[in-house]
């Protein structure tokens, strides 16, 4: 059964405490006199924590005073001044300054009286001499909800409606940098999802936590998002919110944003960014080698695009790599690919140029329909195919592509996820009525020209060649390109009990899916077992080594993996960041 809730235990001797009063007292354990700085993102609810705790510590005898730093960050125009230079509206480049950039001078706090703890908090609170560390942290999902619903401000800007556009290149950039390389030295951290039942886990105990789960297969928590063109799959098939206007993107791993749920049972835990276990152990998650070319950036992303009972999503592409480089500052681009996990009848996948392509007028209906409302016909220009189960499409950067109405769409990715460059958008409107920005300037500077017609079916629908079989069991090589620093790969098991396959990291991630069957239970070396459903997706560590996928049920099981290519590796990104990404 799929979870939408899935949960790991923290480690022996980790502190776990859930409520403000229970909050409250981990700082009344802190020595006398201190100062605690509690850092985190400007989606917490900084007066909610400030007024919470200052009331739970005074009903336990310890007087507070609060020093918060949003109210000293530079003005509005300096801090936009410093952190985006692009007048692009669809874009920025991503912002590369520390924290610190958005202030002048920073405050002295007051040094606290005999018994008297000093409340240092909002973001960058870490940046002034305190005694205690602490991180609140709200999931990323909030602050881009909060933003689109006009409710939410963007980071050093307290007064003025959000944007999104800002959420997603510059503060998420600078929070992230900010956040991983606190990670080390955090006494504590804070999940205030739940404003009145805020959870703590402390600080070595999430550190230990994570380094067992950098050597074990781990899920993240996963959600779905709605947008103009959404289905309704998940809302049907998993149990995602039936409130919800419907299914269309499903984050299953997305790193910058993917979470690891850490605690006992749903009213104590405590959502972690998937993105520490790479900051803190970049070896046993990615493997050296793939650390050695990506840094902490977790390179594959596995999502789910949902039009069952939808719409087309637009025709787009992705930046090229120089392009991605030069103009948006990612280290690596944006190559995907599509596996079928549904496709209804009649349903078709757009992919790369016809042969007989005019580009003249491709430009020239793109530019009609942008600006004048003229609808065109994307098939003039670009091929279709059946949308057929199982069928794996690959999309390297550049490569004009699109789902069509009525598919489940597993989208096997590389990690950079905010930049699809849309020639056409069918005429739609966003949820507010308006149109969609179409950025095809973009997109025509990165248009693959060269691979049309012929060429596209030869070499991005790639037919599955057997790798390596055993008894009830073989692995399939579902595509490869040379341009794609990744690969991806198939297990096919026989039902029942006897169908086990076996596999080996060999010093590199998997991630895996279960696109039909009733799932498997992966077996590690170390005697770790992990049960995945069918629909749900786990990264096996690189520290795993040897594991075994054994069937469940007498039905037939089929898992897709995707993992790093071992001859991409041998040429090193200049970047190492935690985040060349937002």
């Amino acid at each position: 059964m799929y979870r939408l809730d899935p949960r790991y235990a923290p480690a022996p001797g980790a502190v776990l405490a859930t409520g403000w009063r229970a909050v409250a007292a981990r700082l009344g354990h802190a020595q006398a006199s201190a100062t605690v700085a509690v850092d985190g993102p400007p989606t917490v609810d900084w007066d909610r924590l400030a007024t919470r705790l200052t009331e739970e510590l005074a009903a336990l005898g310890t007087p507070v005073r609060t020093l918060d730093l949003r109210a000293h960050h530079a003005p509005p125009d300096a801090v936009r001044r410093r952190t985006d230079a692009t007048d692009d509206p669809h874009y920025a480049r991503l912002a590369e300054n520390p924290l610190r950039d958005l202030f002048d001078d920073l405050p002295d706090p007051p040094r606290p009286a005999a018994g008297e703890l000093v409340l240092v908090h909002g973001p960058g609170a870490s940046l002034l001499p305190h005694d205690l560390l602490w991180y609140a942290d709200l999931p990323k999902r909030h602050a881009e909800s909060a933003v689109a619903a006009g409710a939410g401000h963007n980071l050093g800007l307290p007064r003025e409606r959000g944007d999104v556009r800002r959420l997603f290149y510059i503060d998420w950039p600078i929070l992230d940098r900010h956040r991983d390389a606190l990670a080390p030295r955090l006494d504590g951290w804070l999940d205030v999802q739940d404003h009145d039942r805020p959870t703590y886990i402390d600080g070595d105990g999430l550190r230990a936590t994570l380094a067992d789960l950098s050597r074990r297969p781990v899920r993240t928590r996963p959600y779905f998002n709605s947008t103009p063109w959404g289905g309704h799959w998940a809302k049907r098939a998993l149990g995602f919110d039936r409130g919800a206007r419907n299914t269309a993107l499903g984050y299953e791993l997305i790193a910058p944003e993917a979470g690891v749920l850490i605690g006992t049972h749903p009213g104590q835990q405590a959502e972690i960014p998937f993105q520490l276990l790479c900051v803190l152990h970049p070896d046993a998650m990615l493997g050296p080698e793939v650390s050695a070319r990506f840094g902490t950036s977790f390179p594959v992303r596995f999502d789910y695009l949902d039009t069952v009972d939808g719409g087309n999503l637009s025709v787009h592409c992705h930046p090229k790599e120089p392009y991605m480089r030069e103009r948006f500052g990612w280290p690596y681009t944006q190559h995907e690919t599509y596996y079928l996990t549904l496709g209804g009848p009649g349903a078709r996948v757009f992919l790369g140029l016809r042969e007989d392509a005019d580009l003249d007028l491709f430009r020239k209906e793109i530019e009609e329909a942008a600006h004048d409302g003229v609808p065109m016909d994307p098939e003039d220009h670009v091929m279709t195919f059946p949308a057929e189960r199982g069928r794996l499409f690959m999309i390297p950067a550049g490569t004009p592509h699109a789902s069509g109405a009525g598919n489940v769409v597993l989208e096997i990715s590389a990690t950079p996820y905010l930049y699809s460059l849309r020639f056409y958008d069918w005429l739609r409107p966003d949820a507010n009525g308006e149109p969609r920005p179409l950025p095809y300037e973009h997109g025509l500077a990165n248009l693959e020209t060269e691979r049309r017609g012929d060429a596209v079916v030869r070499d991005l629908i790639q037919e599955p060649r057997t790798l390596r079989r055993g008894a009830g069991w073989r692995e399939e090589l579902l595509g490869a390109l040379a341009e794609m620093f990744y690969e991806v790969r198939r297990h096919v098991l026989d039902g029942g009990a006897g169908a086990v396959a076996d596999d080996d990291t060999e010093g590199r991630f998997h991630v895996l899916n279960v696109v039909e069957g009733e799932g498997v239970v992966v077996r590690t070396a170390a005697g770790e077992r992990h049960t995945l459903s069918y629909a749900e997706t786990l990264t096996v560590p690189a520290a795993v080594g040897r594991y075994q996928l054994a069937a469940i049920g007498e039905r037939p099981v089929k898992v897709v993996k995707a993992l790093v290519r071992p001859d991409s590796c041998r040429s090193s990104l200049s970047s190492r960041s935690s985040r060349g990404d937002s």
